[in-house]
C-alpha cells in the first residue's frame, strides 16, 4: 500500500490497466487447465487492484 499510496494519478492508471492485462492472461491460463504456479497469484492480483481503484478514488475526491 505504501508504493501504491506514492504514485500519481497517470501512474496509478498505467498499474491497474497493466495489473488487469495480467489478471486476464491468468484466468485464460486458469480457465485452459494449463495454470499452476501462479494459482495464488489471482487473489492477491484482484486485491491489488482493488487497492489501486480505491486510491484513485481518494485521490479524485481531494
Amino acid at each position: 500500500m505504501k508504493t501504491i499510496r506514492e504514485l500519481n494519478e497517470k501512474d496509478l492508471k498505467d498499474k491497474i490497466q497493466e495489473s488487469r492485462s495480467e489478471l486476464a492472461k491468468l484466468k485464460v491460463d486458469a480457465a485452459k487447465g494449463t495454470l499452476r504456479k501462479e494459482s495464488g497469484k489471482l487473489k492477491p492480483l484482484r486485491h491489488d487492484i482493488a487497492r489501486m481503484l480505491t486510491r484513485l478514488n481518494e485521490m479524485k475526491k481531494k
